[in-house]
């Protein structure tokens, strides 16, 4: 019955895929002709009743298990690259430097979701990078990881234009975040992460499409296909806002994260930001 389980995880997977490739805009994908001439072959039954030593996973290990028949490395590169010269925002296209892609393991178990590159992030190709981004960094070393084991992507994967402005940032408007949602989906999809957390009420609008108040929505998990979601305040919010609350709040938020990708957590980190 496991072994079922995880070719029905496996096919669950692909059919996901497949569908996010055709929603960005996919519509033939090369096959060599050995895997079309096994295709046609009936499944043997070891392979059925028989687990596969590639779908264990330690549990001490917040990767995710290897998944054989989706090359999840050549698959994000191959989305990557389509990113790179998409064009279907042509006053984002005219404006940018870079695409701003997304970085971090392909096989994380939680995924960090922003809104749109900010000045730096433009200039460097590279999500979180600013000062809202060196925050966020220290936040993932405090729960005991590193930018190298999650995931960090926007909504947006350009920044948004600011004509007549020199410096500052503008809102995602909504058609350009439906624009660019199909290579956010295709990346979640692809990493299929245990938790997501959405930063700021920009990343919760982008995903599920939220106008209300992040101070309704924050701390309480909701779910974004079939993956548990927490919404918390942006980095940025952070910066501005230094109240010892304020930064209790959101930890209190990477602390439920914490719990449900059971992860340890010492005593020293349940009390952080508390008033003495």
């Amino acid at each position: 019955m496991g072994a079922m389980n995880d070719f029905q995880r496996v096919l669950d997977t692909t059919e996901r895929h497949l569908l996010t490739l055709k929603a960005s805009g996919v519509r033939f994908l090369p096959i060599q002709s050995e895997t079309l001439s096994r295709l046609g072959e009936p499944p043997s039954v070891l392979e059925i009743e028989t687990p596969s030593e590639t779908l264990a996973v330690e549990e001490t290990s917040l990767s995710q298990p290897a998944q054989p028949t989706v090359d999840i490395e050549m698959s994000m590169e191959e989305l990557r690259q389509r990113a790179l010269v998409c064009m279907k925002c042509p006053h984002l296209v005219k404006s940018r430097k870079n695409v701003v892609f997304g970085v971090g393991s392909v096989r994380a178990q939680l995924m960090f979701v922003g809104e749109a590159p900010g000045a730096e992030e433009d200039s460097q190709g590279e999500p979180f990078v600013g000062a809202a981004g060196q925050l966020l960094t220290r936040i993932i070393k405090t729960m005991g990881l590193s930018r190298e084991t999650v995931y960090i992507a926007n909504i947006l994967k350009c920044r948004p234009d600011t004509p007549g402005q020199s410096s500052g940032n503008r809102k995602p408007t909504g058609d350009e975040m439906k624009t660019c949602l199909p290579y956010l989906l295709a990346q979640i999809d692809l990493i299929r992460p245990k938790v997501l957390v959405a930063l700021g009420a920009t990343a919760i609008e982008g995903l599920l499409g939220a106008g209300g108040s992040i101070g309704k929505l924050r701390g309480k998990f909701q779910t974004f296909r079939d993956i548990p979601l927490m919404p918390t305040f942006h980095p940025a919010y952070l910066l501005r806002n230094q109240a010892l609350s304020e930064k209790r709040k959101v930890w209190e938020d990477m602390l439920q994260v914490m719990e449900r990708l059971q992860m340890p957590i010492s005593e020293k980190q349940r009390s952080y930001f508390l008033a003495a």
